[in-house]
């Protein structure tokens, strides 16, 4: 086992136990990149956050755009197969050699570190769509051509999208409150109006029941898109197949279970138990035997979905 990949596993190991139990079910060789391919996402997002892990905060005072300017620079020298000294865009950059992965998705990623630097306004949801895009649609990209499609198989690739885009509108959901104190929103100007809302105080607790409907709003587009990426799982092996019908039923069991709290449990933080994952793991497992017959390939047209632009 190399250094770089004995990197990979630990970051996993500690960043993300719902990834690291959805990996388990990948063969060998896919479970190794996707390891690396985490380590890199994981790594790249905690130097812009100027956290561990995903939490907490490091000992990183530079600028935030000095962090950017580090992670991009870094980024394409991984993407041209020269030396980082970092064994995250060194795994990148094994990824990319192994898989063929087009430098377009790991761009579009730092992409959407950039939109966050930059505080952008989300307008319309639209906006909101285009930042799930490019900090969670392209994972779902890059991480299906990890498990073994093809580059240019466009209409497989428009569906792993909708699972990450699922994954960010769920995530969006259940960190309302908590990116609320931090100074970020992701619920577009438009939402906000719809429910007689202001963007300085849309979270303020006499809001709690207005802001509950646009988080239920959140999750039912969630399931949209979650619905729609079934029928990609016809293109994986039946290994990845399964992994991927799991980490929908883990990630969306948390969209839902932030639904069903409504306005009383915005400030909570939703999360599954180990039984809970391993019951989402049991029950994928029926839906990726009969998947074939349930989600045939292509599938219906994906009318009303964001679609990423053409590259």
């Amino acid at each position: 086992m190399t250094d770089v990949l004995r990197h990979a596993q630990a970051a996993i190991a500690r960043g993300s136990k719902s990834f690291a139990m959805a990996s388990q079910l990948f063969d060998p060789v896919t479970r190794d990149r996707a390891m690396l391919l985490y380590a890199w996402c994981r790594h790249t997002d905690d130097v812009i956050d100027g956290q561990i892990l995903g939490q907490g905060r490091n000992d990183d005072r530079r600028p935030p755009a000095e962090r950017l300017a580090e992670v991009e620079r870094l980024t394409e020298r991984a993407l041209a197969a020269q030396p980082t000294g970092d064994p995250a865009y060194e795994a990148l950059a094994q990824v990319v050699r192994e898989t063929g992965m087009p430098a377009r998705y790991p761009r579009d990623l730092v992409h959407g570190f950039r939109i966050d630097m930059e505080e952008r306004a989300f307008l319309t949801f639209d906006d909101t769509l285009a930042y799930c895009y490019h900090v969670a649609g392209c994972v779902g990209v890059m991480m299906a051509i990890v498990m073994g499609v093809a580059p240019d198989d466009r209409a497989t690739l428009d569906r792993a999208c909708d699972l990450g885009m699922a994954f960010q509108l769920n995530n969006i959901a259940r960190d309302v409150m908590e990116d609320a104190a931090n100074g970020r929103r992701y619920i577009p100007d438009d939402w906000l109006a719809s429910v007689n809302l202001e963007p300085r105080s849309f979270a303020f607790p006499p809001n709690r029941r207005q802001l509950s409907r646009l988080v239920t709003r959140l999750v039912n587009a969630a399931e949209e898109y979650e619905a729609s990426a079934r029928f990609g799982t016809p293109a994986l092996s039946w290994r990845a197949a399964w992994a991927v019908l799991a980490a929908a039923r883990i990630y969306g069991g948390i969209g839902r279970k932030v639904r069903d709290a409504g306005p009383e449990g915005l400030d909570t933080r939703m999360s599954t138990t180990k039984p809970q994952k391993l019951q989402a793991v049991a029950a994928a497992l029926g839906e990726t035997l009969l998947r074939r017959q349930r989600w045939p390939a292509p599938g219906p047209a994906r009318v009303g979905l964001w679609t990423m632009p053409p590259g």
